[in-house]
């Protein structure tokens, strides 16, 4: 199992805040520790020791930051440049991975989601194709899901009402069975000029074949997905102060 971390945006709607920062760089209270910190640590803790990110908007600080804070393990990185990222969205970071992923099943994650990392496990354990991670309970800003029975059948930002199932967390597990048929749906997306997508218009596609999209949920455990200030304040006062530091991964 591989992780692939998204974070090459440009963070444009807390720019104001943090000026050149990338969001995945973001400190939590009063500290160095940092959201990306958070994620390696969650992986690390749940025995994904094999991560992949995918860096643009102000790489050099985010490689930086790894190659500062985990000297000892630094071969279980792998830096994948996106030198398109103003230009782009997740799905094109997400193809510029397909080589590296190849073969191998994978937990993707947004570079702006900090959370228990227990949340992670059932997921890691599913068998199903695709594995969403998701929370019965609404959030305004985040991506939605309208859920039939075991399956996630529809995933957008414009689900309201009767069709709300649950709120999206940014991260998703792809089983190596269906890597293949992902990538060429993301491939055929690209090539024909939707690189501005997120990479979940694959997913539906698959979902829409009758691929398995299943979900696990995050079950009352903390998270937070940081898209704009409120968000951000929202996190440091109740996200944040319970995802405590782990002291060492070396």
């Amino acid at each position: 199992m591989k992780a692939l971390i998204l974070a090459a945006g440009q963070s444009t709607r807390i720019h104001l805040i943090y000026g050149d920062r990338p969001k995945c760089l973001i400190p939590f209270n009063n500290s160095e520790w940092t959201i990306l910190d958070q994620q390696i640590h969650s992986l690390f803790s749940t025995r994904v020791e094999d991560i992949g990110i995918v860096v643009g908007y102000e790489k050099d600080q985010i490689i930086r930051h790894v190659r500062s804070n985990y000297r000892a393990c630094l071969d279980h990185f792998r830096f994948i440049e996106n030198p398109v990222f103003a230009e782009t969205n997740n799905i094109y970071s997400l193809w510029l991975a397909c080589e590296w992923l190849k073969a191998s099943s994978f937990v993707c994650l947004n570079a702006d989601v900090a959370f228990d990392s227990r949340i992670l496990l059932p997921a890691l354990s599913s068998v199903a194709p695709i594995t969403m991670i998701v929370d019965p309970v609404w959030r305004d800003e985040a991506m939605k899901v309208t859920i039939a029975g075991d399956r996630v059948i529809r995933m957008s930002k414009q689900i309201f009402g009767k069709d709300f199932g649950a709120t999206y967390t940014g991260i998703t597990v792809f089983e190596a069975s269906v890597q293949e048929r992902f990538f060429a749906r993301v491939g055929d997306l690209i090539r024909t000029g939707k690189e501005h997508v997120y990479f979940n218009v694959a997913v539906q596609q698959l979902a829409d074949e009758g691929v398995q999209i299943a979900y696990t949920e995050t079950g009352g455990l903390l998270w937070a997905e940081i898209e704009d200030f409120a968000e951000l304040a929202l996190a440091r006062l109740f996200v944040f102060p319970r995802l405590s530091p782990v002291v060492d991964v070396a």
